[in-house]
């Protein structure tokens, strides 16, 4: 029932976007309005869908060098926006403000007391920086520069869903996760509203808005990832740029969700699903730029491929082993660190991309 939920979820996102492209801008900030309202993850993109309506519905022309004109602006289409996302959260919010309920629906919403990751870490910034700590910690106790007694427990790989302390680094407070996501979306944000680029332009900033919060966001799940690989594949037929980024981002969060799905009995189903949706993938992307080479650089080609040793040293040979018993968390961690670095290459060569087509459209 959760997948179910989620999958219907993303529906009401791709109906949204498919609304923005026919230019049916008041359908999609209604069904956004909605999703939002159903589930409030969807908040990682709704930077992107709120200065993308402001540029491009609210003002209604542009300069002739494609810079924002202020006389074109139309108080109406704001009012009209307005009161479609404030008619959705009055219902939605409503009975709780009624009832006075509210504080307690904020605390359920923004849980900043479970702790900077869930128990299994998503494939983020954070994981990479959770093993740097532990990294020094272990170096340090070894070159006899910390004392062990004074590190504190292991509670990040306990599988508890927690706040802990970083042993050596810096421990990370909701408000510097948030600072670092801010950081990391604005330029996608600001891009946008110099130079929209049309329904592209917004969902390669959509994109890049997922991305950005998965990366730095407080107490990420893992299946959030999902948010940027789904509006991506819609990219990924016009551009070989993006169709190899996709191939990049989509088969390592596939992979990442690997240990959601932990029983034996599922091991077959989940690699199956797997190889049928990347194979299709990569023949049907290959295919399509068949005249333009191969869509991944051949270092990409090898990250991808160490997916393979990495799903059968955690999937089959860790379960055999003696180590099961004392480091449970060890094909979580790998699977998280290995990923992660995936994850973070595809956020940069988005970035990348952005920022050559955006000089591109200059010259």
């Amino acid at each position: 029932i959760h997948f179910q939920y989620n999958g219907f979820l993303f529906g009401f996102l791709l109906l949204s976007v498919a609304r923005h492209f026919q230019s049916r801008h008041l359908q999609g900030a209604l069904l956004f309005a909605l999703l939002l309202n159903l589930k409030h993850i969807f908040l990682y993109i709704a930077p992107a869908y709120g200065i993308y309506l402001l540029r491009s519905y609210c003002f209604t022309q542009d300069n002739t060098d494609g810079s924002v004109r202020w006389s074109s602006f139309s108080p109406l289409r704001l009012a009209a926006l307005g009161g479609i996302v404030s008619s959705v959260c009055a219902l939605s919010f409503g009975p709780f403000i009624a009832m006075g309920q509210l504080p307690q629906l904020l605390s359920r919403l923004f849980p900043f007391k479970r702790g900077l990751c869930h128990a299994y870490w998503a494939p983020n910034a954070w994981a990479l920086y959770n093993v740097l700590d532990k990294t020094l910690a272990l170096l340090g106790v070894r070159l006899k520069l910390l004392e062990e007694a004074e590190l504190p427990r292991a509670s990040m790989t306990g599988g508890l869903v927690q706040e802990f302390q970083h042993s050596v680094l810096p421990s990370v407070s909701p408000s510097v996760t948030l600072l670092c996501t801010l950081l990391a979306i604005l330029p996608a944000v600001f891009s946008i509203w110099r130079r929209p680029r049309g329904a592209r332009g917004f969902l390669r900033c959509l994109v890049l808005c997922a991305l950005g919060s998965f990366l730095f966001g407080w107490h990420v799940h893992e299946k959030a990832v999902l948010l940027a690989i789904l509006p991506l594949s819609i990219l990924a037929v016009e551009s070989r740029e993006d169709a190899g980024i996709f191939l990049v981002l989509a088969t390592t969060g596939h992979y990442s969700l690997f240990p959601l799905i932990f029983t034996p009995a599922e091991l077959p189903i989940k690699i199956l699903l797997m190889l049928l949706f990347t194979l299709f993938s990569f023949s049907a992307l290959s295919k399509l730029f068949s005249a333009h080479g191969s869509l991944l650089h051949p270092l990409e080609a090898v990250y991808l491929l160490g997916l393979v040793p990495l799903a059968t040293a955690c999937e089959i040979v860790f379960p055999l082993s003696p180590w099961q018993r004392t480091l449970p968390f060890l094909p979580l961690l790998a699977t998280s660190v290995y990923c992660a670095a995936g994850v973070c290459y595809a956020f940069v060569r988005l970035y990348a991309s952005m920022l050559r087509e955006a000089k591109a459209k200059q010259l």
